[in-house]
């Protein structure tokens, strides 16, 4: 992983992390759970442009090649007492599937969910078509600094996304008992989970919105709009904090977990001049 200012170096079998700017005060934190054949550095373009914007980014790795490690390592970012609320719990792709099982059933943490991201979630057990390594870097992501990336990374587990989703997974999640806003950025062009599908399953929840990206693929987070994508992450981060401001007393920000009312403030409005 790349070092700047704002990052934590860690192994890549423990946790990546990227922490806001130090005259930045901090204004939540994400955790995000890799996807298929992954390792926490490869969210580093993810994680350094959303903590520019305030918030502390940490990155777990693939559910797929150790769900009981993640899940540990979720449990205790949860609670970690220096990384502070609104806490957000992100997944792209297989990792995806992962934490929208985790957020139905309980992530064992004393404190709660706050929000959820849910980045190329997969609707069901289908798994890439590609049957070469170019195939399968075209499919997760259109961006030739991250294709690179990703060619040139031995940690990288190639022919991972070949691998269908865990189905006891989909068993138990089910978005309709998730009790906080969620948040789906699902490429346009995503061949490996379609938009329909993936739309189809988010609807289910009682305060969710759907993001398409245009062009993107199965990487949202990662492929050459991925500025586009962290934008739409920041805009979901800065309007679930007001309402758990709104929520909360003396400015300190409430879990949202049992708050009724979980409509997110309108905090911008486009309109033509």
């Amino acid at each position: 992983m790349t070092s700047s200012p704002f990052v934590q170096e860690a192994p890549s079998a423990a946790v990546s992390a990227w922490d806001n700017p130090p005259a930045v005060a901090p204004r939540g934190t994400v955790i995000l759970v890799a996807g298929r054949g992954e390792h926490p550095g490869v969210y580093e373009r993810f994680g350094t442009r959303v903590a520019f914007d305030g918030y502390k980014v940490r990155v777990v790795g693939d559910p797929t090649a150790d769900e009981a490690g993640v899940r540990a390592q979720v449990r205790e970012l949860l609670d970690d007492p220096d990384l502070p609320g609104p806490r957000v719990l992100a997944g792209s792709d297989a990792g995806a599937a992962f934490v929208a099982a985790l957020a139905t059933a309980g992530t064992g943490a004393q404190n709660p969910v706050d929000g959820l991201i849910l980045a190329g979630l997969p609707a069901g057990e289908h798994a890439a078509s590609a049957g070469s390594w170019d195939s399968e870097l075209a499919e997760r992501t259109a961006c030739p600094t991250h294709q690179s990336r990703l060619s040139n990374d031995p940690q990288v587990r190639r022919g991972s996304l070949l691998t269908p989703v865990p189905a006891d997974w989909f068993a138990a999640a089910d978005l309709g008992r998730v009790q906080v806003p969620v948040l789906a950025v699902h490429g346009a062009a995503d061949l490996v989970s379609p938009v329909r599908a993936a739309r189809e399953s988010v609807a289910n929840a009682p305060s969710a919105e759907f993001v398409t990206i245009a062009g993107g693929r199965h990487d949202a987070l990662n492929d050459a709009t991925h500025r586009t994508a962290a934008a739409v992450v920041v805009l979901f981060l800065e309007r679930l904090r007001d309402l758990a401001l709104a929520a909360g007393e003396q400015g300190v920000p409430a879990a949202l977990a049992g708050v009724t009312d979980r409509k997110l403030p309108a905090i911008a409005a486009w309109a033509s001049a």
